[in-house]
């Protein structure tokens, strides 16, 4: 087998794990998986990113507490969806607690000064002409290598998008200083349970050669049923729990 093909398997089983054996990650196996953070891709090499990796029981506690209260407002907000599309009821997704049992967090921080280095009709002319356009993709690039990292080590992992609200407290219980923007989150621990298998569209309904081809356009109405199946497959999970772990015999 090739290493392509090595890579795409990986790619494939990756999954968003949300809950954790208390098993502790090794520091060496940590540090690997940092290490493909930090030979992300960025725009003129400006490696905007720092990683916190917390392990100390007490700010894991914190952390999980701080994530509640800012949410709130989300979970309002998510009322005003069309019902079939709406995520998990606050008091349910909050019983999953879904990063809760993790045993480390990697915490990803951004330094937008870095985008100094970028050329400076980045800014203006990128396509999709927002002013931090590069930077975003730097701060991703970063957290996906982690995240494959992870997988690859045998981890489980989730990203976690971080609110306004809730990164002020992140700061405040890891003492990150105002320069630095709280990013992502990335929860890693070995997996509690085994994922359901996933699921992308089909290669040939997403991909023209030369040309686009117009007859394959999704309307709107694609769109919505499309999404609507994939909440229809993803709200089982969050209402029912996770399949547990089978052990090895």
């Amino acid at each position: 087998m090739t290493k392509i093909d090595d890579f795409l398997d990986l790619v494939r089983s990756r999954r968003s794990m949300r809950r954790f054996k208390p098993d502790s990650v090794p520091t060496e196996i940590l540090n690997k998986v940092l290490e493909a953070g930090r030979w992300a891709m960025s725009g003129a090499n400006a490696q905007p990113w720092e990683f916190v990796a917390v392990r100390d029981a007490a700010l894991l506690a914190k952390l999980a507490e701080s994530w509640f209260e800012p949410h709130k407002e989300m979970y309002a907000i998510e009322q005003s969806r069309v019902e079939a599309l709406r995520l998990t009821p606050l008091r349910e997704f909050a019983a999953t607690a879904a990063f809760k049992s993790a045993p480390v967090l990697v915490v990803i921080l951004g330094d937008r000064r870095t985008y100094q280095g970028t050329v400076l009709g980045a800014p203006y002319l990128v396509t999709e002409g927002a002013a931090d356009a590069i930077y975003l993709k730097n701060m991703a690039n970063s957290t996906q290598n982690v995240n494959l990292a992870a997988s690859a080590a045998g981890l489980g992992a989730m990203w976690i998008s971080i609110t306004r609200v809730w990164a002020d407290a992140i700061k405040r219980i890891l003492d990150i200083p105002d320069m630095l923007e709280v990013h992502t989150m990335v929860a890693l621990g070995y997996p509690a349970y085994l994922p359901v298998p996933g699921s992308r569209r089909p290669l040939k309904d997403i991909v023209h050669y030369d040309k686009y081809d117009p007859g394959r356009e999704r309307s709107a109405g694609d769109i919505q049923n499309f999404l609507y199946s994939l909440r229809t497959a993803t709200e089982i999970p969050y209402r029912l729990g996770y399949m547990p772990r089978k052990e090895q015999p």
